[in-house]
């Protein structure tokens, strides 16, 4: 990871030095791009459980004439990803402004197959994280304890949304379609502790938390492997941001319902709802120094979802559906997927400073670093009551072990979920305002922060939001 960051750091520079160069001779006016840009990134990170990332991302951007720049007419954006102990990350995106006169259609395929998903329990600080079990196992001083908290899933999501102008090109409608499949189960055991030591195995007599969520009933048999989701979506959205990829000032607010009726094929039917109002000040002008902030509320209609909806934070339009509350494309800093409950509020804010912006290479390149503060809570939780009967178990006796295994298992937890917050800064290249490689590292702070785990440093793209 250190020589990773030295020679990125090494990159930068010689840009920097370049830039300057290229400043004094040329000036720093924006070029107005036309026709097909491309935009390639490796894509390369490391996971104890999951091993070496290894794959590929690309962005291709077509601005036609220059006339919509720097928005796009139409845009793709391609992701393959694998990881050396069996998991892999397909991604094929479309957003096209012209292809229906007056709508803008947008579409996404994504498939995962996640041998060591995580899985942290319900409702935030309601279900404990055992960080000193995991921190003890990462040292050597036991074996490894985080496959406890780690679940197989297979999940393919497809999605088509349109979007439609109300008045004056700032109010629109959306609407869409999408599909989804999941398929859950317990982590297979010989691919986790593949290429362990022998002191280092997660051993069998150790019950994964899906284990024993599923013993306890918490986790209903019914929905317990997964299943199909069949929804529509309907919304509005408002919408004055000055640009798309790298806004410096504007609204950008939507509220949306998302419907999941049986009759539509759903497996589990659910009904949930989203309100996000996203702003962005200029604080200098020429995108120099921008404050932005989002916050959101996404909630549940009735007491009950299934759930592997639950850390999925929904989107409409060019984007997809991303796993959260926890990773970068939610709440930097704190464990994927730490935070899951029926409704949850979150916060995300950050200062952008845009240091140096010149043309290299015929391209409109800028360097950028943030600091950012992002935060979630639960606010309505998931139903984790002892959902089992002496007549689910062989015997009483070993009713009462689960029921004991279980009663411990919540006095740990606190009584109530709390703020998760973090704190982080990050470094960002950006060319052509769409295509943006991030550097950003985020770290879980306040008394209970521990349980949102050590932090994280992420190479992504694009802006959070």
């Amino acid at each position: 990871m250190k020589k990773i960051v030295l020679a990125l750091l090494g990159v930068a520079i010689f840009t920097l030095q370049s830039a300057v160069a290229q400043e004094k001779e040329h000036g720093s006016q924006e070029i107005v791009k036309t026709g097909y840009n491309f935009g390639p990134l490796p894509a390369i990170a490391f996971d104890a459980d999951k091993g070496f990332q290894m794959g590929a991302i690309l962005n291709i951007y077509d601005f036609g004439d220059g006339k919509v720049y720097p928005n796009t007419r139409q845009q793709w954006f391609f992701e393959a990803s694998f990881f050396t102990k069996g998991s892999q990350l397909y991604t094929i995106s479309y957003d096209n402004r012209f292809l229906i006169p007056g709508v803008r259609f947008s579409a996404t395929l994504t498939a995962t197959n996640d041998k060591a998903m995580d899985f942290y329990g319900f409702n935030g600080y309601r279900s404990y994280f055992d960080y000193e079990k995991v921190d003890a196992g990462k040292e050597g001083d036991s074996y490894i304890y985080t496959p406890k908290y780690r679940i197989d899933r297979v999940a393919v999501l497809f999605k088509s949304d349109f979007t439609g102008n109300i008045w004056d090109n700032k109010l629109f409608w959306e609407a869409g379609y999408h599909l989804s499949y999941f398929k859950q189960g317990a982590i297979d055991r010989e691919k986790i502790n593949k290429n362990k030591d022998k002191n280092e195995v997660f051993p069998d007599d150790e019950p994964t938390l899906f284990e024993q969520y599923r013993e306890w009933g918490i986790i209903k048999d019914d929905e317990a492997d997964g299943g199909l989701n069949s929804s529509v979506r309907l919304g509005l959205l408002f919408d004055t941001r000055d640009k798309e990829g790298a806004p410096s000032r504007g609204v950008w607010a939507e509220a949306h319902m998302t419907l999941a009726p049986k009759w539509l094929g759903t497996s589990v039917p659910f009904y949930k709802y989203s309100a996000t109002f996203r702003h962005y000040l200029p604080i200098l002008d020429q995108d120099r120094l921008t404050l932005a902030y989002r916050l959101n509320y996404q909630g549940t209609f009735g007491k009950e979802a299934p759930y592997y909806i639950l850390p999925y934070y929904t989107i409409m339009g060019q984007s997809y559906d991303r796993d959260g509350m926890g990773g970068f494309r939610t709440i930097r800093g704190i464990m994927r997927n730490r935070v899951q409950g029926l409704d949850m509020a979150s916060y995300n804010a950050e200062v952008r400073w845009r240091f140096v912006s010149f043309p290299l290479w015929k391209q409109n390149i800028a360097l950028g670093l943030n600091l950012f503060s992002d935060g979630t809570m639960v606010t309505k939780e998931y139903d984790m009551s002892f959902g089992r009967t002496v007549a689910d178990y062989a015997s009483e006796a070993d009713y009462r072990a689960s029921r004991s295994a279980y009663d411990d298992y919540m006095a740990q937890g606190l009584d109530s979920d709390r703020p998760h917050i973090t704190l982080g800064a990050g470094f960002r290249f950006i060319m052509n305002q769409n295509f943006i490689v991030c550097f950003e590292y985020g770290k879980p702070v306040g008394k209970y922060s521990k349980q949102d785990g050590n932090g994280a440093f992420y190479i992504n793209t694009g802006y959070l939001f």
